[in-house]
């Protein structure tokens, strides 16, 4: 199963982040960090280069909010002006008159007053921008720089999916919060505070009617979000197993074809998608009534507000436009609470996902360039003081992937330059681990590897690989032309040097056959060219690299035999002069190897030549008779 759909969403959601299944507004379920102090201290250190400018944006939400906030209340003297001096004219009050001057005026001020408001938070939504794509942008440049740190074996204890969630996802998710749930939960806190003072001036008895519907729209939300969070937990995870299920199928659907599973297919499909239903509709219709609920609640308290206020008028302790701006300010009071409360959970999960690319963070990273030896600080070099000849010693090399767990003891091997080194054995006999060590990929636990009598540690682990070529069983090739595939194997590399490399590889041929040639685009997986093309193709670069030493993880498996043929004759001129290693399947392209090293639970247990190990009717002899049980030695 491939780990694509491992890495799904970031947990959470609510205001800010769009209609997702919980639809606007719905406080979704999300991961809780461990250490939700310690990760949003570390966060908020990502912020503090940019404190001034959130300075400013706090500056902007307070003048936003306070032009905002006093709109009501000067809107309510406009219409207590239209209601007095109507009232007036309808008594034949002498000289009474609706003052439409005084009117204008105001309407011109909440004019004014609103287009401050929106100037405001633009600027504060503008200054918020720049602030969260530059604290993301560190952060992605650190866990870039870190995943170019971090060792081998990082990558082989965790799924693609994994590391791309933390990556990927969690980046995102701690940026879609600095950029609309950060804004928005000043600007909440802060129309919570005003509105609540300008209540209070109007009314203290109003403004305790108001609070007291508060308690009940928490209990009501508390009851129906407690109900629908299960529901939506199982949305999430039979949207995840769908994801899952429709993945492998299309993946595989010629496997499904040839073996005739698609009702089988089908009938999987059926019964998590009605699971996927009924959790849907539960949670959908559970959530739903949230709004109904808050709704009634807050219907009730305008009622109430309305009469106890429409009581307060006829006795004049209070005016009709003051009764008009109260009633805003409650529509204004309610809102902003709700949001703050699916901030809160919103910035719980961006905690619990700035947790986990901390924590990728804080893994444990290569040996340095530079390390001790014998006491006395070994200087890693770029380049050693002779040419690369190719000669090859480990010498007591000890080692083993988990502690406590010894895969190799004491390894001893001594490879002359330009010899070829075939490495066979069972799987899980160690041949690739041999040269993840040969490569520094992990460090040795004892002992120590040298070429041409450098210890390898003391090398940069960019000039020790720049000394090697590798062609792997299992090719890989990136979105771009064939032309530039074949480049990667040495910057600058000329036309010439490309065709030269794809002829002795006898890939030049097939290449002119495609459409656009050399200039060919090759999609992400490289599924529009078959699978020995790519090895032709991977091959050619390793060609055109001209390495000192040559990696050949069983390079020929995916040709045909014909080619597999002209690819040794490719293979046997390349080696010609340099050491090579190459890990055997096949014991067949191995005989003509200088050297046999036949592996078996992490250790050498035969060595010599074809005919050597064929003579002394050991491990290896078993080995090649039990593929070539027809053929005479």
């Amino acid at each position: 199963m491939s780990d694509n759909h491992k890495s799904g969403p970031p947990a959470g959601g609510g205001m800010g982040r769009g209609h997702g299944p919980g639809g606007p507004g719905m406080v979704m379920p999300g991961d809780k960090a461990k250490d939700f102090k310690g990760t949003l201290r570390r966060l908020m250190g990502y912020l503090r280069p940019h404190r001034g400018q959130i300075i400013l944006v706090i500056l902007m939400a307070v003048l936003s909010t306070i032009f905002s906030i006093v709109s009501p209340k000067i809107m309510g003297k406009a219409t207590t002006e239209l209601l007095t001096g109507f009232i007036g004219k309808m008594k034949h009050v002498p000289g009474a008159h609706i003052d439409f001057d005084y009117i204008w005026q105001i309407i011109m001020i909440l004019i004014g007053l609103y287009l401050l408001s929106s100037l405001f938070t633009y600027i504060q939504q503008f200054l918020m921008a720049g602030v969260s794509q530059k604290t993301v942008y560190d952060l992605r440049r650190d866990v870039n720089d870190k995943l170019g740190r971090l060792p081998l074996k990082y990558f082989d204890s965790r799924t693609n999916g994994e590391i791309l969630s933390r990556a990927v996802n969690d980046v995102d998710n701690i940026s879609t919060t600095l950029q609309q749930s950060l804004t928005q939960l000043i600007t909440s806190v802060l129309t919570i505070i005003g509105v609540l003072v300008m209540m209070l001036t109007i009314s203290p008895w109003l403004t305790l009617i108001a609070l007291v519907s508060l308690p009940l729209s928490f209990l009501g939300i508390k009851a129906i979000a407690g109900r629908s969070q299960k529901h939506f937990i199982g949305q999430q995870r039979n949207l995840g197993e769908l994801n899952g299920h429709v993945e492998e199928m299309y993946t595989g659907h010629k496997i499904i074809k040839a073996f005739g599973h698609e009702d089988k297919s089908i009938e999987k499909f059926d019964e998590i998608n009605e699971r996927l239903y009924e959790s849907g509709w539960k949670a959908q219709f559970i959530s739903g009534m949230i709004m109904p609920v808050m709704s009634f609640i807050g219907n009730i308290s305008y009622v109430l507000i309305s009469v106890i206020g429409g009581i307060m008028v006829t006795k004049n302790t209070i005016t009709i436009g003051d009764i008009q701006a109260f009633i805003q300010y409650v529509r204004q009071f309610t809102m902003p609470i709700t949001q703050t409360a699916n901030i809160a959970n919103i910035i719980q999960s961006t905690v619990a996902s700035a947790e986990r690319v901390f924590e990728l963070l804080d893994e444990e990273e290569e040996v340095p360039e530079a390390r001790i030896a014998n006491g006395i600080q070994a200087r890693a070099t770029d380049a050693p003081n002779v040419d690369v000849r190719g000669n090859v010693a480990f010498e007591h090399v000890k080692f083993g992937y988990k502690e406590g767990q010894t895969l190799i003891e004491d390894m001893n091997i001594n490879v002359k330059q330009g010899q070829t080194i075939a490495i066979v054995g069972p799987t899980g006999a160690g041949k690739t681990t041999l040269i993840n060590l040969l490569m520094r990929f992990y460090e040795l636990n004892a002992g120590r590897i040298t070429i041409d009598g450098n210890d390898i540690t003391q090398l940069t682990r960019a000039h020790l690989r720049g000394m090697f070529g590798m062609v792997l069983q299992d090719t890989w090739l990136f979105n771009g032309t064939i032309r530039d595939n074949i480049a990667y194997g040495r910057i600058g590399a000329s036309e010439e040097e490309v065709v030269d490399a794809a002829k002795t590889a006898f890939a030049d041929h097939f290449i002119r056959t495609l459409p656009e040639g050399y200039d060919t685009i090759l999609n992400e997986e490289a599924s529009n060219i078959s699978q020995g093309q790519k090895q032709l193709l991977t091959i050619a670069r390793a060609i055109l690299a001209d390495p000192a030493i040559l990696i050949l993880d069983e390079a020929t498996s995916s040709v045909d035999t014909r080619t597999e043929v002209l690819i040794q004759k490719a293979m046997n001129e390349l080696m010609q002069g340099r050491t090579s290693f190459v890990i055997a399947h096949r014991l067949s392209t191995i005989r003509d190897a200088d050297l046999i090293l036949v592996m078996n639970h992490g250790t050498v247990i035969e060595q010599g030549t074809h005919h050597e190990l064929l003579m002394e009717q050991g491990f290896y002899a078993d080995l090649y008779n039990s593929q070539f049980s027809t053929e005479s030695a």
